[in-house]
């Protein structure tokens, strides 16, 4: 388990952006953490280290769901639904079995038993503007 401390806005989006050098295709990233945590926010800079989007091209796809950035990396956020029915209607599994995707799943924690048992966890916990951020490996090959 790797853990992470940031004090701002600025230093969790070039978090973001390190950790995104470790993420190998395929790979799920579940971002768990209460809301307001930074799970967007972390989002951002995955994305510009992955190089397919610019930060401020990121938004939370609380509403629409899913976000497809390009080059294979999808956002996704199940915050506003309720059953794992629902979760399954938007085929998720696509997106797992592809062999080029990287799929960042916010509150994904709340359907264990859709998520592919081989994922990264980013564990993120915010305190007064700080956050303690914490990754950790389920049966990936992530370098290190």
């Amino acid at each position: 388990m790797q853990r992470f401390h940031t004090e701002s806005e600025e230093e969790t989006v070039a978090l973001g952006e390190r950790l995104a050098a470790d993420i190998r295709r395929p790979s799920v990233v579940l971002l768990i953490g209460n809301l307001g945590a930074g799970k967007t926010t972390l989002v951002k800079g995955i994305v510009k280290g992955l190089g397919v989007a610019a930060p401020d091209e990121v938004t939370s796809p609380t509403f629409t769901l899913i976000h497809e950035y390009g080059g294979g990396v999808y956002h996704v956020d199940l915050y506003r639904l309720e059953t794992a029915r629902e979760v399954a209607s938007l085929g998720l599994d696509e997106f797992f079995d592809r062999d080029d995707a990287i799929v960042l799943i916010e509150w994904g924690e709340r359907f264990p038993e859709l998520m592919p048992a081989d994922r990264m966890e980013i564990r993120i916990e915010g305190h007064h503007g700080t956050r303690e951020i914490s990754s950790s490996l389920r049966g990936l090959d992530i370098a290190h």
